[in-house]
């Protein structure tokens, strides 16, 4: 790596941690380090929900697989204004006027206790995974471009992530992401524009190589089959959907997020343009992918085989050999800028609902002080890093990061929505109703996930449609137990 790349990384790295940092208030309070003081501009707030979207998972995972394959996974983004209205128009104005940062405190009021522990546990969980995913993204280009340790990365760059997180809050964690944010897509559209010019043919050569593969069109989205057990069209817009709106709707990334805004106005603007700005930016990297196929297949340069069996390592490989000095180190920035912004997010998010949903029921309101609670919210931040580091030091012998990535969070949070959905129906659902159709999802959850894996009878779908299936099981069989026990009463 040379001395300015590696200057440009180590500047831009330490620069976000510092700027975190300097969010740091000794009299700050826990409502300061949840809810940012509800004084962050709509704009802001939107650029910090764009980049906590599109994260190492999308700058490397999505080139990857429209290297590997083709647009499949790109029909995910096509379901994001579906959730992105609904946000706006229904989840901003509930979650403003709650009275509660937790995305869960809603479902105690309406189900128990246990919905609340439930959905919470489920949430962490999905964190610690991505968390994982994303931190193993941003040690491989490292390792590739001078050979550092993985594991070394990993926790190098986790320490300085939750520092940052732990000392400036929400705050500090939404304005470090709208920088990134803008770095992020910068350096996206520099690399296109390289990958398209250094075509022998001129840029439009691209489009014709990445058409015609081998293996079929590049742009492709999918088949239009109505098969199950793979990733059709139709099973990746299904997932879309269900997962866009559970992110929007019950995700307490996002919720903080809407609290954090100014004014209702403000927020509602995040939601949406947040959302609609994933759209062309992700296909962007698609993009990428696809013109990295075109490049290598055209011999503008070499890629070795052992690269082309690992698909995440592609683009990674690419901007240590084919892009100029400073400019590698802008997209390494990039890259960075992409993972940190959502680790530092998943950190605070799940440190609030460590204090809001497990820490504050089992407190007397004498224990409560302000102190003691930022003491609490700083020391979760650090064990949820450290349960982070060490599902991405497990996440290093995966093949494809966001086929596991999609796979696990389709699992943990299987059955999330189906709760919430229960909760906003105007006719009450019976706690029964509810408890017994969460474990009826739960078990659907389990069956999916686990009928290949164990070959166990019937048929064995594709683990995108956990979710799907555990939210409608969930949704349905509370929604008729409660019909049922109306009528019989």
């Amino acid at each position: 790596m040379h001395l300015i790349d590696f200057t440009i990384f180590i500047v831009f790295t330490l620069g976000v941690v510092v700027f975190g940092c300097s969010f740091f208030k000794k009299g700050s309070s826990a409502d300061e380090f949840t809810s940012a003081g509800h004084s962050i501009p709509g704009w802001v707030v939107g650029m910090s929900i764009f980049a906590t979207y599109v994260s190492s998972i999308s700058y490397i995972g999505y080139p990857g697989k429209a290297f590997a394959s083709n647009w499949n996974a790109f029909v995910f983004s096509l379901s994001i204004p579906i959730a992105s209205y609904f946000a706006a128009k229904y989840f901003v104005p509930f979650y403003r006027h709650s009275g509660s940062v937790s995305a869960y405190t809603f479902l105690e009021e309406k189900f128990g206790a246990w919905a609340r522990l439930y959905a919470s546990a489920c949430y962490l969980l999905t964190q610690v995974a991505r968390m994982g995913s994303i931190l193993y993204l941003l040690a491989v280009p490292m390792y590739i471009l001078m050979g550092w340790n993985l594991h070394a990365v990993i926790i190098l760059t986790s320490i300085g992530i939750i520092i940052y997180s732990m000392l400036g809050g929400l705050k500090a964690v939404i304005w470090a992401d709208a920088i990134q944010g803008i770095i992020l897509i910068g350096g996206a559209i520099v690399c296109l524009g390289i990958l398209m010019f250094s075509m022998p043919e001129g840029p439009m050569q691209t489009f014709e190589l990445a058409a015609n593969a081998p293996d079929g069109n590049k742009f492709s989205l999918g088949s239009l089959g109505s098969d199950l057990t793979t990733s059709t069209f139709w099973v990746c817009l299904v997932y879309g959907i269900f997962i866009n709106l559970q992110n929007y709707g019950i995700d307490q990334n996002y919720v903080q997020r809407y609290h954090a805004a100014k004014t209702d106005r403000d927020a509602k603007f995040s939601a949406l343009f947040g959302g609609y700005l994933f759209i062309p930016v992700s296909a962007l990297f698609f993009l990428i992918g696809s013109a990295l196929y075109s490049y290598y297949a055209a011999g503008v340069a070499e890629l070795p085989a052992e690269i082309a069996q690992k698909p995440d390592y592609v683009f990674p490989y690419f901007i240590v050999n084919g892009l100029p000095v400073g400019l590698r180190g802008l997209l390494i920035a990039s890259i960075f800028a992409a993972g940190m912004s959502t680790v530092s997010t998943s950190v605070t998010s799940a440190a609030t609902i460590i204090l809001t949903d497990y820490v504050r029921p089992l407190t007397s309101k004498s224990n409560q002080s302000p102190s003691r609670e930022l003491f609490i919210l700083r020391l979760s931040s650090v064990v949820v890093g450290i349960l982070g580091i060490i599902v991405a030091i497990a996440m290093l012998s995966v093949e494809s990061i966001i086929d596991a990535w999609w796979t696990l969070s389709s699992i943990f949070s299987g059955g999330m929505l189906g709760l919430f959905l229960l909760g906003c129906m105007p006719r009450r659902i019976s706690r029964t109703g509810a408890l017994v159709g969460c474990l009826c999802g739960v078990a659907v959850i389990a069956w999916i996930s686990l009928a290949g894996l164990w070959n166990l009878p019937g048929p064995h779908l594709h683990e995108y449609l956990a979710i799907v299936l555990g939210t409608c099981t969930i949704f349905c069989t509370g929604f008729l137990l409660t019909f049922l026990l109306n009528k019989k009463s």
